[in-house]
């Protein structure tokens, strides 16, 4: 059986998110806090749409920090 595309679209008033663009979002904060990509092993977002915030836990560690969206 071949894979199944998935894609995940948030809509809130009237503005669209991808889910993937989350997701790349956080991975280039990962690198970009001098972390290898090979170390990630998980990536947990929430968003909150109603103020435009992200925020993530990487390998099961939670942070108080977000990226906006």
């Amino acid at each position: 059986m071949a894979a199944t595309k998935e894609n995940i679209y948030i809509e809130f008033k009237g503005k669209q998110i991808y889910q993937k663009d989350l997701v790349t979002q956080a991975k280039e904060i990962w690198k970009s806090a001098g972390n290898k990509a090979k170390d990630l092993s998980s990536i947990d977002l929430y968003y909150k749409p109603e103020e435009g915030k992200c925020y993530y836990v990487f390998n099961g560690v939670p942070s108080d920090e977000f990226f906006n969206i």
